[in-house]
C-alpha cells in the first residue's frame, strides 16, 4: 500500500483504538504510549510517518556544544507527512518544540509532532493549527538543558518502540506507533474491523443484545 492510501485510510477511517486491536491480534503489544503525552488543543489529530530525535541532558552551552545542530538537521530535512517524534525520556524541564519549528515543519507539510517532554509558545502553536503532542508545556528553552544528540535511530516515547518510518497516529485516545514492517497488515485489518464495527452498531442500534453481537461477530 502507498503512503498515500495509507494517509487516506488513517484520517478518514482509522483511529488509535482499531489500530491498537491490530496489532494485538499480530502480536505486536507494546506500541502504544502510556497516557500523559496530550494534544496542545481538543481535536488535534496527528497521522504521519515517524522520524526520531533523541534528547539527552546537559548543564552548560558553549561553542563546542552547539546546541541546536542536529535539531535543525531534523526539521529541515522533514517531507510530506512526517512526524518528528522527540524522545527526551519524559523530561520535562525541557521545552525543544516551539513555535518558530513548528513554522518550518509547516511548511515543509508535516503532519505534526509528538514529544515526551514540554513545549512553549503553545499559544501560538494552536492559533497555527499545527497538532503537537506533549507532557505539557514550559517556556525554559533547551540551551543550558538538554541537546538532540541522535536522529533516525531507534527510540521509546511513552514507554513504547518508534523508528523512523513507522506509521504514528495520535488522537484523543491516545497514542499509537505501527512498525514500518506491519504496517500493510495492520491497515487491512483495521479497515476490516472498522466495517465489522460500522454493521454491529446498527445492530446495537436496533436492539440486539452484546451476547447476541458477541457471539455473531466474536468483536466489541
Amino acid at each position: 500500500m502507498n503512503k498515500s492510501n495509507i494517509m487516506t485510510a488513517c484520517r478518514e477511517e482509522l483511529f488509535t483504538a482499531v489500530l491498537s486491536d491490530s496489532l494485538d491480534t499480530l502480536g505486536s503489544r507494546q506500541q502504544v504510549a502510556t497516557p500523559g503525552i496530550l494534544p496542545l488543543k481538543n481535536g488535534m489529530r496527528i497521522a504521519g510517518f515517524a522520524r526520531t530525535g533523541i534528547y539527552m541532558p546537559i548543564y552548560h552551552d558553549d561553542e563546542d556544544v552547539n546546541v541546536y545542530e542536529h535539531e535543525i538537521r531534523l526539521i529541515d530535512s522533514l517531507e510530506k507527512d512526517d512526524v518528528p517524534i522527540l524522545s527526551c525520556n519524559a523530561n520535562t524541564q525541557i521545552a525543544p518544540w516551539g513555535e518558530l519549528l513548528s513554522t518550518r515543519a509547516q511548511y515543509l507539510k508535516a503532519a505534526g509532532c509528538i514529544i515526551d517532554g514540554c513545549v512553549r509558545d503553545a499559544k501560538t502553536i494552536c492559533e497555527m493549527g499545527f497538532p503537537v503532542f506533549s507532557r505539557g508545556t514550559n517556556p525554559v528553552d533547551t540551551k543550558y538543558r538538554g541537546k538532540m544528540m541522535w536522529m533516525d535511530v531507534p527510540a521509546v516515547v511513552g514507554g513504547a518502540n518508534v523508528n523512523s518510518g513507522d506509521l504514528v497516529v495520535a488522537d484523543f485516545d491516545g497514542i499509537v506507533f505501527v512498525p514500518a514492517h506491519l504496517i500493510d497488515d495492520v491497515i487491512a485489518l483495521s479497515l476490516a474491523k472498522v466495517h465489522e464495527e460500522n454493521t454491529i452498531r446498527e445492530e446495537l442500534k436496533n436492539g440486539s443484545s452484546l451476547r447476541d453481537i458477541f457471539a455473531a461477530h466474536g468483536i466489541l
